[in-house]
């Protein structure tokens, strides 16, 4: 922990979100690979704080739940009734004690809140010594907290909406939400928050009139992007956000090397990571943790999700799941890689080709319409089109494999559990369901046999009888 890192973050994640209008709790809805409070933990985790609490109320399982998962070492503070963001604050004090040092208040709806921002919110509480230090914006004021000034630029207090006068309603600087604390005074000072306003509740923001007057010194941040403080209400709002912090990744790899054909049509979620000179085509997803190598083109239209890709991989029209392509690799066009699925280099898998649970040796090629399961595909093997590993029998999977350089022939049906060994062949058309030793031939199909003149005798009056009729002609007067 630095000399200006906090000595706790809280986040404030009780509300119900009810402009939302869903049954999910309005800070576990997503955008671009975490949820609303997921952001907020990412974004106080990177201060180093000593302490991190959570406020959390209605669907408080749910959302402990995700605590738990983001950031296990976070305390959850319930706050049972939501009776403001005073009432919050005074709950967490009341569960954890003074908490001497300095004390972040931040909110689990506003995802696009940078850790800089937090960072600088805090430096400029120390350096000037603050009580309390608020950060501010400027812009359309509707809806939130007016800072009021005195003549000379003093901060005196903060006026919610609901009480303001027209004049105050006027002022175009605005409350975030996020505050920097004194811990010690904060755990004094909230006991004294009252319920004396329009809409009947503990204001966090009464804090900075009761310090004030308490004859601390109080001062505010104006936060350099007001967009980064937009918090979310319902889904028109989260869609927004959505697409400003895929903007803001996008631009974030693109400086970094890597093209992104067309931004608008591409998504990236902000725990994926990319090698520089990769290219990323248009109509493309890359989601989860996937990683992406240098030099590697992925799209169009590719979906990769929990997904490694290695270095000049090329991946086209592609729907890849927790999978991993080697480097070299190419992919598609339509291809789907489900969970399991690992190729390595210089394989190929081709169109229509679908893979689970199944490793791919170097050099290997599955050129077209085959289904590869449970399966073990050696190096430099040839898959012939229309193969199935049949690897299910109703009850159980079971594994196949295929040594280094054999060849599989169009329309196998491999039938697990079954060897192919190094170098040998499967005849086009086999089922095959016992080992094929090395360097054999499989066969496993039936004789073909020829009914002369079926066609004629049978099919009398179609037009495939009067064309079998007339080559039956030619091929006899041919003959004579």
């Amino acid at each position: 922990m630095s000399e200006t890192s906090p000595a706790a973050v809280v986040i404030l994640a009780a509300g119900e979100g009810r402009r939302m209008k869903s049954r999910t709790p309005k800070v576990l809805h997503t955008l671009c690979g975490r949820t609303m409070v997921g952001h907020a933990l990412a974004a106080a985790q990177e201060l180093g704080p000593a302490r991190l609490v959570v406020v959390v109320g209605h669907g408080r399982d749910q959302v402990s739940d995700e605590v738990a998962a983001v950031a296990p070492d976070a305390r959850v503070v319930v706050q049972d009734q939501q009776f403001g963001t005073g009432h919050a604050v005074r709950m967490v004090t009341e569960a954890i004690g003074v908490v001497p040092g300095t004390v972040v208040v931040t909110l689990g709806d506003m995802p696009l809140l940078r850790a800089e921002t937090l960072r600088a919110l805090v430096e400029r509480h120390h350096q000037e010594g603050n009580a309390v230090t608020v950060l501010t914006a400027r812009g359309d004021a509707a809806g939130y907290g007016r800072i009021v000034r005195d003549p000379q630029g003093a901060f005196l207090r903060i006026v919610e909406e609901g009480d303001a006068t027209p004049a105050e309603r006027a002022i175009d600087e605005y409350n975030s939400g996020l505050f920097a604390f004194d811990g010690t005074l904060l755990a004094d000072a909230i006991k004294r928050v009252t319920t004396d306003n329009a809409q009947q509740q503990e204001y966090l923001t009464d804090m900075v009139d009761i310090l004030r007057r308490d004859g601390h010194q109080v001062g505010t941040l104006t936060a350099a992007d007001a967009g980064e403080v937009a918090g979310i209400n319902d889904r028109v709002q989260l869609a927004a956000a959505r697409r400003a912090l895929n903007d803001r990744t996008l631009e974030g790899w693109m400086r970094a090397g890597v093209t992104v054909v067309d931004p608008l049509s591409t998504w990236v979620d902000v725990t994926v990571t990319i090698g520089e000179d990769a290219e990323i085509g248009p109509q493309t997803q890359l989601l989860g943790t996937t990683v992406i190598g240098e030099g590697a083109k992925i799209g169009p239209g590719c979906l990769l999700e929990d997904t490694t890709v290695g270095e000049d991989a090329v991946l086209l029209h592609a729907v890849c799941r927790q999978a991993e392509v080697g480097p070299r690799v190419t992919v598609g066009p339509f291809a789907y890689l489900r969970p399991g699925a690992s190729i390595a280099a210089d394989a190929h898998i081709g169109t229509y080709v679908e893979l689970k649970k199944s490793t791919v040796g170097p050099g290997a090629k599955l050129p077209h319409l085959t289904y590869v399961g449970d399966a073990t595909i050696g190096a430099g093997a040839n898959i012939g089109a229309g193969v199935i590993f049949a690897n299910y029998d109703g009850q159980a999977k079971h594994p196949t494999t295929v040594g280094e350089h054999a060849f599989v022939g169009s329309n196998t049906v491999l039938v697990a559990p079954v060897t192919v060994g190094d170098g040998a062949y499967t005849a086009a058309g086999s089922a095959i369901a016992e080992d094929v030793p090395a360097g054999d031939l499989g066969i496993a199909r039936g004789r073909q046999h020829n009914s002369d003149g079926w066609v004629v005798r049978n099919r009398a009056g179609t037009r495939s009888a009067g064309a079998a009729t007339r080559a039956r002609s030619l091929d006899l007067n041919e003959g004579s």
